[in-house]
């Protein structure tokens, strides 16, 4: 049976609302400054590491014993995986697609289709362009058999998050450099997506995954602690500056203390939950429903100030949650109906 932490499904809420956030405040160009709206809210934009370190976190609470207890497959682990993304995604891509058709767009939803985009020397994919982390996650999924073998042990574990931490920097230092990548800039290559880059928040997920029990006690026990910890680690991204360190702490820290989160508050209460468990749906598609926005001219509607981003925020949101449940709601039922369809075929044949 799948381990069930209350929290995560919070903590998911509020980092894909920051993510949403921050990608109305970047396209919008709303005439804002201060604290809150030149560091803040732009920050939001690394809560995408966040993502992968509850996947690593949230695979192992699901798969890793069935794995190591043969109960599961290969085939049927990546049957899953990619049932539960592709009919969302492949709607997406279409619709996507439709808005805006070109030659490389349909490159580009040829590319996303396979869910293999994230195996490109350099996925600059402007077709559900957000989807660049779900390229980088389902390419954790494609390595999870491998990953439950990295981490089997905790020391083997601690020791593979050293070669990440090291393989991080030596990605940004040297191998994503000049002499290796012509012209970044014309290529629009981006560093984080890479899963050698982007290894080490996965790893981060396991091993603390190898420490749940503990670590949820401590959270639970410590709450104040844990939170003391946490702001700590908030405050180090936007002194020290937000580098994969900063970043990583951050991650750790935010995953920690909501493992000791189990009832009431701001991280366990209906609507976390609801939005939770939409949370990808919503991040894949805010940006569509945004661009359906800007089309319709309702992005500048009150003006180019913090009422008109208020408002563009709120109805983006609202929308892609209200896109996310009607478009799983209609895909189960076309999943639904193809499923009778299939049954009443074989027994008219027996």
């Amino acid at each position: 049976m799948k381990e069930r932490y209350e929290g995560i499904d919070g903590l998911k809420a509020y980092a894909i609302i920051g993510i949403a956030l921050m990608h109305i405040l970047a396209n919008g160009e709303y005439a804002m400054g201060g604290f809150v709206f030149e560091q803040l809210v732009p920050s939001f934009t690394n809560l995408v590491f966040l993502f992968m370190m509850v996947s690593g976190f949230g695979m192992c609470c699901g798969y890793y014993q069935k794995f190591k207890d043969k109960k599961i497959s290969v085939g049927e682990f990546y049957t899953k995986r990619y049932s539960k993304i592709w009919p969302y995604f492949a709607l997406l891509c279409a619709l996507d697609f439709i808005m805006s058709p070109s030659k490389s767009a349909l490159y580009d939803v040829f590319a996303n289709l396979t869910l293999c985009q994230g195996l490109l020397p350099n996925m600059n994919i402007s077709v559900i362009g957000v989807s660049w982390t779900l390229a980088v996650i389902f390419v954790f999924y494609l390595l999870f058999p491998f990953f439950c073998f990295l981490i089997e042990n905790r020391k083997r574990a601690w020791l593979v998050l050293i070669c990440a931490v090291i393989y991080n920097f030596v990605c940004s230092t040297y191998f994503f450099d000049a002499n290796h990548i012509a012209d970044r800039v014309a290529v629009n290559f981006n560093a984080r997506t890479n899963i050698l880059y982007c290894a080490v928040y996965f790893i981060a997920g396991g091993l603390i995954f190898l420490y749940r029990k503990e670590l949820a006690e401590f959270a639970s026990k410590y709450k104040a602690i844990a939170g003391v910890i946490l702001l700590v680690a908030t405050v180090a991204y936007f002194v020290v500056g937000g580098s994969t360190l900063t970043m990583l702490f951050f991650c750790v820290a935010a995953l920690i203390y909501t493992l000791g989160c189990k009832t009431g508050g701001g991280l366990v209460n209906p609507v976390t939950k609801f939005l939770g468990g939409i949370c990808f749906e919503i991040y894949l598609c805010h940006m569509i429903i945004y661009r359906v926005f800007e089309k319709l001219h309702l992005v500048h509607l009150f003006g180019n100030g913090l009422l008109a981003y208020i408002f563009t925020a709120v109805a983006v949101i609202c929308g892609s949650v209200v896109f996310s449940v009607s478009a799983k709601w209609f895909l189960n039922k076309i999943d639904t109906f193809l499923k009778e369809r299939v049954n009443n075929r074989r027994v008219n044949h027996v």
